[in-house]
């Protein structure tokens, strides 16, 4: 039989932490905190401030208030990406349509011969087939008016690329891109104008990135976090300042990596833009938050993608 853990006030919660170790300077803050943020969305923010897990005891120098300064600084820093996937979603959005509708016209998306058909596991349908089914939900879910104008107008006409792709996630976009193939020169002309000289690069990219667009979307943690998807970092002959040195695996795993990506393509698609300034400052304003919990290690600050 299962056994229901009680529910706590914010009372009970900061007494809870208390006798685990943990200190509060301003208790009066803390219980406006916790009636705004939820005890388990800060959790993972003191995680790492705990020196036994199975008693979830804090170290001597654990401060709530050390707590509620790493999770705004996620915060700032959640807002700061959204704003360089932004900037990549629309980029890549632009090009997918104007390439590609120059060379096979506005109803290319369709045309399976431009696609692989490898089929989806356990499954009669295909990729395509099933990033096409994709695409026409997300475009029926839409309210633009443009959108409106064309189910009002032209209720058994598919709409062309223009249309379609302007409102498809990242993530419809990112699967579509990869499943293209790799000898219609669309796909290298497109990585190559984002930066890139291999397609394949940018497909892992894209799959990376709109994992953290996801997280970014939901308001997830980026502190700390094992990245589930991991991208290529092994460029072949970069177009523009990357890496220079070997990764470790902290690097590789944690939000070091695919942020590194995200600045990368930036730096291609809008060279003004003001992302790694952003970043920078903020870890500035930030001294005593450890960067190296997001992978930011091993001379970071020196590769020629950071300087």
């Amino acid at each position: 039989m299962t056994t229901k853990k009680p529910a706590y006030s914010i009372l009970e919660q900061i007494n809870l932490l208390k006798s685990r170790g943990m200190f509060f300077k301003d208790e009066i803050k803390a219980r406006h905190f916790l009636s705004t943020i939820s005890y388990y969305r800060l959790k993972g923010y003191w995680w790492d401030m705990q020196e036994d897990y199975e008693k979830h005891s804090f170290r001597t120098d654990s401060y709530f208030e050390d707590v509620v300064s790493r999770y705004n600084f996620d915060r700032h820093l959640r807002i700061i990406l959204f704003d360089a996937i932004e900037r990549i979603e629309i980029a890549l959005r632009t090009k997918m349509i104007h390439h590609f509708a120059l060379r096979y016209g506005g109803l290319w998306y369709l045309d399976s011969s431009l696609f692989s058909q490898k089929k989806l596991k356990d499954s009669s349908k295909t990729i395509h087939q099933k990033a096409i089914e994709d695409l026409k939900k997300e475009f029926l879910r839409s309210k633009e008016i443009f959108v409106l104008d064309h189910i009002s107008r032209f209720p058994n006409k598919e709409p062309d690329a223009w249309k379609i792709l302007e409102i498809a996630s990242l993530g419809t976009l990112s699967k579509l891109f990869k499943n293209i193939n790799p000898q219609v020169p669309e796909k290298s002309i497109i990585a190559n104008e984002m930066g890139l000289n291999m397609h394949n690069e940018l497909s892992s990219w894209l799959e990376s990135i709109t994992y953290v667009r996801n997280m970014v979307a939901h308001h997830s943690r980026m502190w700390s976090r094992n990245m589930v998807k991991k991208p290529i970092d092994h460029l072949n002959n970069p177009k523009h300042p990357w890496i220079s040195n070997p990764l470790k695996e902290a690097q590789i795993k944690k939000p070091y990596l695919i942020i590194s990506t995200m600045l990368y393509l930036c730096n291609q698609i809008t060279p003004n833009h003001q992302i790694k300034q952003k970043l920078l400052s903020l870890f500035n304003a930030n001294p005593s938050i450890p960067i190296y919990k997001l992978g930011f290690l091993n001379n970071w600050e020196k590769e020629p993608l950071w300087q």
